[in-house]
């Protein structure tokens, strides 16, 4: 899901930083979803915005939390916030940054990720853009038809990698 909801996100024009946040926020939205979105009793309400593991200053937070707001990519919104001019996706008060994709989702693929990455790519380029900026229609036209395939695929082309 991440790889290819990040693909959707760089096709429609995010920069490559920008779509891998969407890609590994969209992938914990939709994880989180399948399980059901239910706080545990007692749990505190999300108050402040986690800033990502690099330290940042104090005045550096305080201007990145000014830049917080829903951002739209077709017709799915998510939080975003701006750190150095680019967009970054969060859920709660988690920042999904570049080097998170990579971590999670990247690192898998070792040095097949690029192989990857330029299939979901081609992928989504062979959707008219309506398809893409539709929540729904990318799921029922691009991941859900593809999913356990490409799941399967990608997998074995790493393990034949090692």
């Amino acid at each position: 899901m991440a790889v290819l909801q990040a693909a959707r996100a760089y096709v429609l024009g995010l920069p490559l930083n920008s779509a891998k946040s969407w890609g590994l926020n969209r992938a914990i939205f939709y994880a989180a979803a399948k399980k059901g979105f239910v706080k545990p009793k007692g749990v505190p309400e999300i108050k402040e915005v986690k800033i990502p593991e690099k330290a940042i200053d104090k005045k550096t937070q305080e201007k990145i939390i000014k830049t917080f707001k829903i951002f739209y990519l077709g017709d799915e919104m998510a939080y975003s916030v701006k750190i150095d001019n680019e967009i970054y996706f969060m859920i709660g008060n988690e920042i999904q940054s570049p080097e998170g994709f990579y971590k999670q989702v990247e690192q898998r693929f070792g040095k097949k990720f690029k192989q990857a990455w330029d299939e979901a790519i081609k992928i989504c380029k062979s959707f008219d853009k309506a398809v893409l900026k539709s929540q729904r229609y990318f799921f029922e036209a691009v991941y859900k038809p593809r999913r356990d395939e490409l799941a399967s695929k990608w997998s074995e082309m790493v393990r034949s990698s090692v």
